[in-house]
């Protein structure tokens, strides 16, 4: 018999501030006793649910099972700064700009895009939580601005629009003067990536889909040409399986010392009042991500979002135990706050209501991992920091891999080498936070 046993189960540091700003959830409906179906997902993040999304369109009255060890959009899935991008977005690159086939990863970027946007409108969700504004890179100096300029010139190889705004666009923008310059780009969607987890799970429930929240995956075993799938109060007997549980792959033992856990941290400020809001100015809504990759993302939320608001997003750390530490959320709080600061003089006395962190799981030469693994077991992992957008082709890869189907999304990804591995730890460890403490450091102002 075959079996994989979860090593851990997800650790969280800090509240899923988009989640929490939202009215409250329903109660959660864990999995309590035994029940056979078609196909199961471990994990209900953009992923899984926009797996078992794909799964209704090509199995029309299967039975369908999605298991998530907390509650909908209090993952990672509701811990990130909100951007699904559709133009490369290298995290690794000193400018964003990718090394493959950039023209194949827009189009895929955009089937995301289309494919939530489809969603949207199917399931009723909230258009304010997909909102189709576009994002700036923000800089703050002219090391920054070259970076701009860069990769505004490899946009434009590649036939993409972009505009570059200049420090007085950039305050009428943001309210801020901290920003030398922005390069604004029109097709990143902003989401409010808990209202739209949310939307998209009681979609699902009211067409059929089982959605268990509170429901750990503990072990998987075969039995026979069937999967067991053992959780804390049931059991789910099921022919295939998806895992798409990003980093939380390895707890199951899969692509061992090849994949690396990174957090990283963000802060939320209290509802902004009105002379908080005379005060800064600016539009309603905008998102900035750092012209340096290491930078600092900014977002401002409205009311259609949760509440007038700005996220200040900075500081990582690699965690091969997948959990963060309270200190390292202790220090990346303070920095934000300092950030904060900096690009908002005027809200000082604004206090900042929530800080988190968040689980990214990448791999060293940038690949993820949507495969066949076993017999009738799947993955959609892996998405290098990018899992609004990343998480929801893979979800839709898999749904198709274990549909029998085949798509540009499956060729693409089963095109893929196995992620790269990893030195040896302490070494991994220890190289990989000097590297990221060194990069926040040279990306300085930004």
């Amino acid at each position: 018999m075959t079996t994989y046993s979860a090593r851990r189960t997800p650790v969280h540091r800090g509240p899923a501030a988009w989640s929490a700003i939202l009215p409250g959830q329903p109660a959660p409906v864990p999995l309590d006793g035994d029940l056979t179906v078609d196909f199961a997902m471990v994990g209900a993040g953009f992923a899984g649910l926009s797996a078992a999304r794909r799964l209704t369109q090509l199995n029309p009255g299967a039975k369908i099972a999605v298991l998530e060890a907390g509650r909908l959009a209090e993952g990672a899935s509701g811990r990130n700064s909100g951007f699904m991008i559709d133009l490369p977005h290298e995290l690794t690159s000193d400018d964003y700009a990718g090394a493959g086939d950039d023209r194949a990863m827009i189009a895929l970027n955009r089937k995301a895009i289309g494919f939530a946007r489809d969603a949207v409108e199917q399931f009723g969700i909230d258009g304010n939580f997909l909102d189709p504004a576009g994002k700036v890179n923000g800089a703050a100096s002219e090391t920054a601005d070259a970076l701009n300029r860069s990769y505004a010139d490899h946009l434009a190889g590649l036939g993409e629009p972009s505009e570059r705004l200049d420090a007085q666009a950039m305050f009428e923008l943001t309210g801020s003067r901290h920003y030398l310059s922005g390069l604004y780009t029109p097709g990143t969607v902003m989401l409010q990536p808990a209202g739209y987890i949310r939307g998209l799970g009681e979609g699902l429930r009211r067409d059929g889909i089982l959605v268990c929240e509170n429901t750990p995956v503990l072990k998987i075993a075969r039995q026979g040409t069937a999967w067991d799938l053992a959780t804390p109060r049931g059991r789910v007997r099921t022919g295939r399986v998806i895992l798409t549980n990003n980093g939380h792959l390895e707890s199951f033992g899969f692509q061992q010392n090849r994949l690396m856990h990174v957090f990283l941290y963000a802060s939320m400020t209290a509802e902004l009042g009105a002379d908080a809001l005379k005060a800064l100015g600016g539009a309603p809504r905008w998102g900035i991500t750092p012209a340096d990759p290491m930078g600092t993302t900014m977002r401002r939320i409205d009311t259609g979002q949760g509440g007038n608001r700005i996220v200040t997003r900075t500081c990582g750390t690699f965690e091969p135990g997948m959990e963060a530490s309270a200190g390292a959320l202790k220090r990346a709080a303070a920095v934000h706050r300092r950030k904060f600061e900096q690009r908002f003089p005027m809200l000082k006395d604004v206090r900042q209501e929530y800080s988190w962190a968040g689980h990214l799981c990448l791999s060293k030469n940038g690949a993820s991992v949507m495969r066949e693994l076993d017999d009738g077991l799947f993955a959609a992992c892996v998405q290098n920091g990018l899992g609004t957008a990343r998480g929801t082709l893979t979800g839709i890869g898999a749904a198709e891999l274990a549909s029998g189907a085949q798509s540009d999304v499956t060729r693409h990804f089963t095109g893929q080498p196995e992620p790269a591995r990893l030195p040896p730890p302490p070494f991994s460890t220890i190289g990989a936070n000097a590297y990221l403490r060194w990069k926040e450091w040279r990306a300085g102002a930004e």
